[in-house]
């Protein structure tokens, strides 16, 4: 399956030590902790609403790498939370990091969740059909992967690059 992350484009895809800042899904101190989404629309999303982009002016100063990864499968773990805290912002951190834990501790080696960032519209794609067309929505998703995992292959799709402006309309802000 492909995957899809953003990255600030000096630095490598993954994270290699547990040096990483908390997220949602993990503690500081207690990663690595990858995270993935299933489309590019929600890794960019996930950057605009962390960086409270809601602009479209301010996209002109955004430079990030955008990465297909490869990973052999999706983890089996899914959350135990209600929707709303799945898709909460930051007052939600503390019960997701609780499940994430949970999850960890009976042999969880990631988890799949409902995307926090992007709405069900603007995870559409694209298709051609008598010209340029918005695919059907769905639920976008994230994929968290614990731990060091250098058996995972990324291409870099854009070194510095930007979102597309109209993905703004669809961001979950924080």
């Amino acid at each position: 399956m492909i995957v899809f992350r953003h990255a600030d484009p000096r630095l490598p895809f993954l994270w290699e030590t547990a040096g990483q800042p908390s997220g949602r899904w993990h503690e500081a101190g207690k990663g690595p902790a990858h995270y993935l989404a299933d489309t590019p629309e929600g890794a960019w999303a996930e950057f605009l609403r962390h960086e409270e982009i809601t602009d479209a002016a301010d996209l002109a100063g955004v430079r990030r790498a955008m990465w297909a990864i490869e990973i052999p499968d999706l983890p089996k773990a899914r959350p135990k939370l209600p929707k709303g805290t799945l898709r909460g912002g930051t007052a939600t951190y503390a019960r997701c990091r609780r499940e994430a834990e949970r999850l960890r501790k009976g042999g969880a080696t990631g988890l799949v969740a409902p995307s926090a960032a992007l709405e069900p519209e603007g995870a559409r794609g694209s298709r051609v059909d008598g010209g340029l067309k918005r695919g059907p929505a769905r639920e976008p998703k994230v994929i968290v992967l614990f731990g060091r995992r250098p058996d995972l292959i990324g291409r870099a799709v854009v070194d510095k690059g930007r979102p597309p402006a109209e993905l703004l309309a669809y961001v979950r802000y924080l």
